[in-house]
Order: C-alpha cells, then sequence, then structure tokens
C-alpha cells in the first residue's frame, strides 16, 4: 500500500542570508529568512513526507522556539523525518516537487538539487522530480520578494521479516500485518 502526502512553504528573501533550495547553496545577493537554513524545497518535502505518515508537520518535530534547530541544516532534518518513517516500517517511493521563484535561474541547479534531496531520502535521483516555475511577477514571490515550494511524496509500507524469512507480527505501522 502506498500513502501520499502534500507539503507547502515559503520564506521571504533578505540580504545576508544564504539562499539553500533543496540543500544546494546558490549564489545569490539575498537568501532565505528563517529560523533554520530556511531551505523552502526541504521543508515542502519533509512535509510532504510527515504528511504521508500521519506524522503532522516540520513545526511539530522542529519548532522554531527551540534553539536547537537554529541554523539547523534542513537536508539533515529531512534525513531524520526518513528515519522516523523506517522505525514506523515506511519508505519513500517518490518526490515530485516545485520550486517558485522569480530569481534565480534553478535550471542551472536542478541536477545537483535533486541529486541532493535523493540521498536524503534513499532514492535513486529517476525517483525525485524537480522542477522550477516564476509567479510571473504576481503577488510577494513575483515581487521577488520571497519563495514558495511544494512537494508530494509517496511512502510504502515496508516488510520486516524474521531470522527465517516470515513477516514478524504486529509489523507496519498500523500494528498489524497491513
Amino acid at each position: 500500500m502506498s500513502l501520499v502526502g502534500i507539503g507547502y512553504d515559503c520564506h521571504r528573501l533578505a540580504a545576508g542570508r544564504r539562499l539553500v533550495i533543496g540543500g544546494v547553496e546558490i549564489p545569490s545577493d539575498v537568501g532565505l529568512v528563517g529560523h533554520s537554513d530556511a531551505d523552502v524545497l526541504a521543508h515542502a518535502v519533509t512535509d510532504a513526507l510527515l504528511g504521508a505518515a500521519g506524522l503532522g508537520d516540520i513545526g511539530e518535530h522542529f519548532p522554531d522556539t527551540d534553539e536547537r534547530w537554529r541554523d539547523a541544516d534542513s537536508i539533515a532534518l529531512l534525513s531524520q523525518v526518513v528515519e522516523l518513517l523506517d522505525a514506523r516500517s515506511l519508505r519513500p517511493l517518490n518526490i515530485d516537487c516545485t520550486v517558485i521563484a522569480e530569481a534565480p535561474r534553478l535550471a542551472p541547479y536542478r541536477g545537483a538539487i535533486r541529486a541532493r534531496l535523493a540521498q536524503a531520502v534513499g532514492l535513486a535521483p529517476a525517483r525525485v522530480s524537480v522542477k522550477a516555475t516564476t509567479a510571473e511577477g504576481m503577488g510577494f514571490i513575483g515581487r521577488g520578494e520571497g519563495v514558495g515550494a511544494l512537494a508530494v511524496a509517496s511512502v510504502e509500507e515496508i516488510s520486516r521479516l524474521s531470522g527465517d524469512g516470515s513477516r514478524l507480527p504486529g509489523d507496519g505501522p498500523r500494528g498489524g500485518d497491513g
């Protein structure tokens, strides 16, 4: 059985911050503002995976009121969520995501972003789609004030086998044989 979740995030742009999208630092005069590194794409993917697993959202697991997460590497947080899924006998199947930004153009970085996200969630890059679009000059993104990202992720239950190859009782996130 596969489960599907959706994630969305947006952050303001400001001078004096690094621009990190999908775990890749992109040269820019402005960066995203947030408690962590403000990686809008990693946050959207994290929320999509948490949603698919029925585990809430990124703010519940890594609250911005907790100083442990100040300037945190969002790819490391994403990897922690994958470990959380694994503990519940779930694994990512695929990720499809879109970044919405007027600038900079992400095409030169798309392959690196895809590879970084794939590595963080334990997927082949072919199972991770990264797209980019603009807001056509409309709204806060269109005015160059921020960046947004959407992600959809599917996860599946994984079977844990005993030493004799049979499925362990109570295996799976629902506590049954699923």
